[in-house]
């Protein structure tokens, strides 16, 4: 059942700020210690850089002037839910997601980042060294983590 439904469609992005630590953020839904990057679903006939923008401001708080976008994945980038998962998010209408991953340089200060916005999904959010993402992240997405990690490792 799990293998014939799609991929959601979505964008994440790796936020780094001047001294070259990414923004994670601990999720208010999930029970587990786990830090992620901000992603997001891409709404019906929206770009992915617009999404991009919507979703680190609609997660960060942080407005579109205070980043400057370095660079995109060359393709997308697939995770899979843990069998115990599919049905049970997002409707129950995708078996993980494809994303198309954002490496942006943070230009503002931490006084700039709120995420008790009205989209609120964190609970807290830190600057951590690039090579701790993957030790974060909930098993299931560690694969992927690695896999922006390599693409973005030389921009970073």
């Amino acid at each position: 059942m799990s293998k014939t439904l799609p991929y959601r469609p979505c964008v994440g992005m790796m936020l780094v700020n001047t001294g070259g630590h990414v923004f994670v953020g601990q999720r208010l839904d999930n029970k587990v210690e786990a830090w992620q990057m901000p992603q997001g679903g891409i709404d019906d006939g929206e770009e992915p850089r617009d999404t991009a923008l919507r979703e680190l401001a609609e997660e960060t708080g942080i407005a579109a002037h205070l980043v400057d976008i370095i660079a995109q994945t060359e393709n997308e980038l697939f995770y899979d839910l843990p069998d115990d998962l599919i049905g049970k998010i997002w409707g129950g209408k995708y078996r993980g997601q494809r994303q198309i991953w954002f490496l942006m340089r943070f230009t503002g200060t931490d006084k700039d980042v709120n995420i008790a916005t009205s989209h609120q999904e964190f609970r807290e959010w830190r600057w951590v060294e690039p090579q701790e993402l993957p030790e974060l992240i909930v098993p299931f997405k560690k694969k992927l983590y690695r896999d922006i990690l390599s693409e973005f490792a030389d921009l970073i």
